[in-house]
């Protein structure tokens, strides 16, 4: 005979049903306070209760599983936001900042969701994401090549809009056409018109952000300082990214890509070494991005290098331009293709030969896999001997590969000042560190984080220091988090990615952001806030407790609704 459960034994049981009915009762009562809040400011007709999902709606996971890019972030123990709101309007956008900070929760944002380490759509505190994607309208006025476009459209969606108007314009942003235009830009994406023109947030000539307050601003009424923040600063440590006003580039009617690889035994290290001399220096027309991976040929293990290359110009250009500046690489014609720029953004995303353009409306084709990725600058050549070196400590750790990204061109002709992406002169080219796996799990994930962790360490001689820079829209939360929101922890990794244009957007954090309701692991501090824990232990953070106040009353009632369930 089973003995009763003694008071010990219930405890893990009634643990487990406090946490259930907690849940559900917080949910639908903070669901019911936001959207009788929405309703009161938003100004729009719509059913309200339709833009709203709480975890008791049919469509909640679907909604939420849309945009989650990284399969790390999607696991039954990944933190799962109390609501997600998908607006409509600009109003909701607005009604929807009002009310998050009314009832005090995080709001975290997400226009694509390719965010490397999901900030915009997980958090550890119960939140509320605000999923742009509905908003995602593209604008083009062709008298002055411009474009507005929302912040929920994709670099997809924009090529094609683009394309559709004419055939000798293009934007100088990112390669993965499923990427959300709102964090891409903020965070100041680039593409492989990097040498030609710099960044996206070099064409942004405007912008319209929702600050705290819910007020909606143009560039006139942000003022040129919050402008400037937003263009390289990472949107969300300030406001909702609506809409970036764009202008466009020119692009021949006929481009040139090229994919060429290599082995050890096909010379690679020769190509590499020399690779890194020519392809910062070389006709600004040409990127040529470099994929460094161990790989196993034949039973034996070596390193294969891969060159895919965009030319804005024509192959009988290209080939003889090769021919004298890089003659280890053995271009031939026939290694070449000729193309409308438009079957570049295709070919560069991977899609075959003959692959309509419309595929880039696709908003689903995107393969989520488990990854990991960190960044790294170059400033001087990686010597024959470090090459070797490195090439021998990539083969034992089997999996990590590396992505060299050239500058040089216009990147070395803008001020480090001038926007908050501060990598300009100085830098040959970006490594990104990446790792991908299939296996779930802990043991599967540490496992692959510290493949990746220990090929970023074995690189340290060989990249930038004091700060060892990195990049933000390749986030990397080991470089350091805050935890309490200050200053000295936003430092830590405010340096890295922004050099010194931390100072300043701090400043303009203080003054747009005081309270620091819009945050994430890695945002912006405000000035005024501190480590509220070295001080006041066990206390509520001042940039918290604000919400704080305003959430007690919800969170007493819930609590007390969860006992009656339980009782």
């Amino acid at each position: 005979m089973t003995p009763p459960l003694s008071p010990p034994s219930l405890l893990p049981l009634l643990l487990v049903a406090f946490n259930i009915c907690f849940s559900l009762a917080a949910s639908n009562s903070v669901y019911e306070s936001f959207v009788q809040c929405l309703k009161t400011r938003s100004n729009s007709s719509d059913n309200i209760s339709d833009i709203v999902y709480s975890h008791s709606n049919a469509t909640y996971e679907t909604v939420l599983e849309q945009y989650i890019r990284n399969a790390r972030f999607n696991t039954s123990s990944t933190p799962k936001p109390v609501i997600i709101i998908t607006p409509l309007t600009e109003s909701h956008v607005s009604a929807a900042v009002i009310c998050s900070n009314n009832i005090g929760f995080q709001l975290r944002i997400r226009s694509g969701g390719h965010d490397f380490e999901g900030v915009s759509y997980v958090s550890d505190q119960p939140f509320f994401i605000l999923d742009m994607f509905n908003l995602r309208s593209i604008s083009i006025n062709m008298a002055d090549q411009s474009v507005w476009v929302q912040s929920g459209a994709t670099l997809g969606e924009l090529y094609y809009r683009i394309w559709e108007e004419s055939k000798v314009y293009g934007f100088p942003a990112g390669v993965c056409p499923t990427v959300g235009v709102g964090g891409h830009i903020s965070g100041a994406g680039y593409g492989n018109m990097v040498r030609k023109y710099g960044l996206s947030v070099d064409y942004v000539v405007d912008a319209k952000i929702v600050d705290v307050n819910g007020n909606i601003l143009d560039r006139k009424a942000m003022g040129e300082d919050l402008f400037w923040a937003i263009r390289g600063g990472g949107g969300a440590s300030f406001g909702v990214i609506l809409a970036f006003n764009i202008k466009l580039v020119d692009v021949p009617e006929t481009v040139t890509v090229f994919k060429l690889e290599r082995t050890l035994e096909q010379n690679a290290t020769d190509v590499v070494y020399k690779w890194q001399s020519v392809a910062p220096t070389t006709d600004d027309n040409l990127f040529m991005r470099m994929l460094v991976q161990p790989v196993t040929l034949n039973k034996q293990k070596t390193i294969k290098i891969s060159i895919m290359a965009l030319y804005l110009g024509d192959v009988n250009s290209v080939v003889p331009l090769l021919a004298e500046d890089f003659p280890e690489l053995g271009l031939v014609t026939e290694d070449c293709f000729e193309m409308s720029w438009i079957e570049s953004a295709l070919w560069w995303a991977s899609f075959g030969k003959g692959t309509s353009p419309t595929v880039l409306l696709d908003r689903e084709s995107y393969h989520v896999k488990f990854m990991k990725r960190k960044s790294d600058y170059v400033k001087t050549p990686i010597s024959k001997d470090g090459l070797q070196w490195l090439w021998k400590k990539m083969i034992e750790l089997e999996e990590p590969g590396l992505v060299f990204n050239p500058y040089g061109g216009k990147m070395n002709e803008i001020k480090e000042t001038e926007t908050p992406f501060p990598h300009r002169a100085g830098n040959l080219f970006k490594i990104q560190y990446s790792i991908n796996w299939k296996d779930m799990g802990i043991e599967a994930d540490k496992r692959s984080r510290s493949l990746v962790n220990r090929l970023h360490g074995y690189m340290t001689s060989f990249v930038s220091k004091n700060p060892r820079s990195a990049y933000l829209n390749y986030r990397d939360l080991d470089i350091g988090i805050t935890k309490n929101w200050s200053y000295q922890e936003g430092k830590v990794y405010g340096e890295s990615y922004f050099n010194g244009n931390f100072e300043r957007l701090v400043d303009v954090k203080t003054v747009v952001d005081p309270h620091n309701f819009f945050r994430n692991e890695q945002s912006i501090p405000p000035r005024t806030i501190k480590a509220w824990n070295e001080k006041n232990e066990g206390s509520i953070p001042p940039s918290t407790s604000k919400a704080w106040n305003k959430s007690k009353p919800y969170v007493m009632i819930i609590l007390f609704m969860a006992i009656g369930h339980i009782i």
